[in-house]
Parts: structure tokens; C-alpha cells; sequence
């Protein structure tokens, strides 16, 4: 099949390792990380996306493949004039864990979870040490050194909903140095530090076109993506 791949650029590393195995040919459109924080901005950077439903060739793809979960239902009110195949989670850490139940089942155990990963590390300033000096510069520069640690105080409470900084680990080269930067952050965070192993399956899955009702949507044209309330499904067809 000619597949054509929308996803956060913090899954670029391992959307290229299951494109490289995967029997089909994947053209990949990345963007930028942070989009879900704007959801109407996040969908409408998709609907264009899936606008174009023709290779780079002028054929037509079979399908869409969304690298993204409800994401703060910035997937939500999608459609294209092709079939668009979107994996069931709430985030791509289902995506990089493999599947929602393994989502689920560690979030339950580990609450207040930060998830550190290669390409979110790569992509953006994490919660840490440099995050936090950062931000304190930059209010200082604007409204001097009180009002920007009382601004601090302020903002950053949320620091205190979290309890653990869990690394998701595909054994990327990188892997050992971005162990040590997870556990760094979680020690000057005073958060407990975890690592667990990805598992590719869920993501290869959704490249090689094997598509179980269980772990995937499929969207046909003229339908579209709406949350789903009423079990596991967490999306369905509108």
C-alpha cells in the first residue's frame, strides 16, 4: 500500500525504525511538538494534511495513518476523502508503550507519570533543571528577581501533581545518555525515576496495515473522529 504517515515530530526516530520494515511504502508529514496545547490549531494543521490525498507522483495514497491519540481531542472532528487509520490512546505514549492496556495498567501503578522518551527529549525543554533555570532568567530579564520567583512559585505548582519521570526506552543509540538525563531531572524535580521498555509492535502495526478493531480505527470517508465515552475504544466514527 502507498500510506501516508501525519505524526508529532517526537515520533520521528521511531516512525523511520517501522517504516524501514514495513512492506508498504510510508510518506511521513511531520509537526512541530506542543500542538496538542493548541487542539484547534493541532486539528486544523491535520485537516490539511489530509487534504493531500496524492503522493509526491500524483497517485493517490490508500490510506491516512495518524501518529497521533486523542491528544487533547486535537484529533477530534478529522475526515478526508480516503480512509484514515488512527490508533486507539489518549497519547502517543500508547503508541511508544505499545498498547493502551499497557498504558493504562503503568499509569494506574505510577500515578502522576511524566513520560520522558528520544524524540520528546530531543523536541522539547523537559521538566528539569535547565527548563526551571531557564524560565527563571527570562522573568528576571522582564520583572526582576522577586516578582520572577514568586512568578515561579506560582506557575510552577504543578511540578508538585508529579511523582515519578519514567524514560520510554526503544534502545535507541542515544539511549544510555537520555537514562542519564531523565534521572537527573527526576532527582532535581524530587520525583522517583523509572524507565520501562517500549515495544514497536502497536507502531509497526499501524505501518504494515494491520489494523484489529481492538487497537485501531479506521475512518472511511465521510465519516469522522469523535471521543468516545462509552468504554475502551476511547474514538470512534461519526
Amino acid at each position: 500500500m502507498r500510506l501516508q504517515l501525519i505524526a508529532c515530530k517526537v515520533l520521528q526516530r521511531e516512525a523511520y525504525y517501522c517504516a524501514a520494515r514495513s512492506p508498504n511504502q510510508v510518506d511521513m508529514v511531520f509537526f512541530q511538538q506542543g500542538l496538542h496545547e493548541r487542539p484547534q490549531q493541532l486539528r486544523a494543521r491535520i485537516q490539511n494534511a489530509l487534504n493531500n490525498i496524492v503522493d509526491s507522483l500524483g497517485r493517490n495514497y490508500d490510506a491516512t495513518i495518524l501518529g497521533y491519540g486523542l491528544c487533547s481531542r486535537g484529533i477530534e472532528g478529522l475526515t478526508s476523502k480516503i480512509p484514515v487509520v488512527v490508533p486507539r490512546g489518549h497519547d502517543c505514549m500508547t503508541l511508544l508503550l505499545g498498547s493502551k492496556e499497557k498504558y493504562k495498567e503503568y499509569f494506574e501503578s505510577h500515578r502522576g507519570v511524566y513520560w520522558y522518551s528520544s524524540g520528546w527529549i530531543e523536541n522539547s525543554l523537559m521538566p528539569g533543571k535547565e527548563r526551571l533555570e531557564k524560565l527563571l532568567a527570562e522573568y528576571e530579564q522582564k520583572y526582576g528577581k522577586d516578582n520572577a520567583r514568586y512568578l515561579m512559585e506560582t506557575e510552577q505548582s504543578w511540578i508538585k501533581e508529579y511523582s515519578w519521570a519514567t524514560y520510554i526506552d526503544w534502545d535507541f543509540p542515544n539511549s544510555d545518555e537520555n537514562k542519564k538525563f531523565t534521572r537527573e531531572c527526576a532527582e532535581y524535580l524530587k520525583w522517583d525515576y523509572d524507565e520501562v521498555k517500549g515495544d514497536p509492535g502497536l507502531f509497526q502495526r499501524l505501518l504494515d496495515g494491520k489494523w484489529d478493531e481492538n487497537d485501531f480505527l479506521v475512518i472511511q470517508p465521510g465519516q469522522r473522529i469523535c471521543e468516545d465515552f462509552s468504554g475502551d475504544g476511547i474514538i470512534k466514527a461519526g
